[in-house]
């Protein structure tokens, strides 16, 4: 089979049985090439395999006639034409799951590093400024997890692995979702439901895990922030386009909330004139970055690429793939 890969050359093949990988034929384009360009290189693939942040638009899929899968590389879908593929009977598949305990780490990373106000520290203490710092916190005291109350927006596979992590440190977690989850659920994870307005304005860390959406983009805007509870923090390890950048800088500035923990900002990839970067050194000073690098460990990887070659297999043997995003539309049970 013919597998069309837009994104970074190297990874499928690093995380494949020699093999199995011989088997096929690739086609490597990057990030941003131009559809006609796509289809120029790879319009004959029976398979795409598309980076997580990519996109697969209907122009590309009407114009491939042997396509029969579109295979993220991630958990995120959002840069594909669902419509367009479901349309023409296309699979679109996606890694579910793969990566929910790195995530639900990289969530608690964060977490912890606002609270206990690191990337200050560490800037304080390379300046020979130990002691005072030290001395200024008996007065003011720091936080520990337990004292927090987190409230987690979507309770997903990361939601869940995250509530369950938080349990440990004996945090209240309290979440919201679209539709609430079953009494057992809720028990075994120790978490309560609360609508959304009520969680913001009694949460001290609340944290994003829903996926991109008409109706999440810019979810967290200047109306969600006047809502949250006052010297609180937002944590994001979803997307970036669930915040918007200069609503979360005016809370910061205003001293609304305290800060913030993203793995993941608006604009990605993140370069230099990022709207992140156009705020100023207070509201910046403010927030513990990661390189949207919750999800890419060794663990999850290999959870991931597993998937992907799995439903490779499946589409070469003419079976159905077994991670479908649209299997409803394509009317698979």
């Amino acid at each position: 089979m013919r597998i069309l890969v837009i994104g970074k050359e190297g990874r499928l093949q690093s995380h494949a049985n020699p093999e199995v990988y011989a088997k096929h034929t690739y086609t490597y384009v990057p990030l941003g090439t131009p559809d006609e360009e796509i289809l120029a290189a790879g319009g004959d693939a029976d398979i795409i395999v598309v980076d997580a942040i990519g996109k697969v638009s209907g122009k590309v899929i009407d114009g491939m006639p042997n396509l029969k899968m579109i295979h993220s590389e991630g958990v995120g879908y959002q840069g594909v034409d669902v419509k367009a593929a479901t349309r023409r009977g296309i699979a679109v598949c996606n890694c579910k799951g793969m990566n929910s305990s790195a995530v639900a780490e990289q969530a608690l990373l964060l977490m912890l590093g606002c609270v206990k106000h690191v990337i200050h520290d560490d800037r304080e203490f390379r300046q020979g400024r130990q002691i005072q710092v030290k001395e200024a916190y008996f007065l003011t005291g720091l936080k520990e997890l337990a004292d927090c109350q987190v409230g987690l927006i979507g309770l997903g596979d990361i939601g869940q692995a995250t509530a369950r992590l938080l349990g440990a440190f004996g945090c209240r977690v309290v979440y919201t979702s679209r539709h609430r989850r079953s009494e057992e659920l809720e028990k075994a994870l120790g978490v309560s439901y609360m609508p959304m307005d009520e969680l913001l304005a009694s949460s001290d860390i609340v944290s994003l895990h829903v996926a991109v959406a008409p109706e999440t983009v810019h979810m967290a805007d200047d109306a969600f922030f006047e809502k949250m509870k006052a010297g609180s923090y937002l944590i994001n390890t979803s997307r970036g386009e669930l915040v918007d950048t200069d609503a979360l800088g005016r809370a910061i500035l205003s001293g609304k909330i305290a800060g913030a923990g993203l793995d993941c900002v608006d604009g990605e990839p993140v370069t230099a004139d990022n709207a992140i970067f156009r705020q100023k050194e207070e509201v910046l000073d403010k927030i513990v970055f990661s390189c949207h690098i919750g999800g890419i460990t060794t663990s999850s990887m290999k959870r991931g690429y597993t998937m992907i070659w799995d439903d490779i297999s499946k589409v070469e043997n003419g079976e159905k793939p077994g991670h479908i995003c649209n299997r409803e539309v394509l009317g698979n049970d």
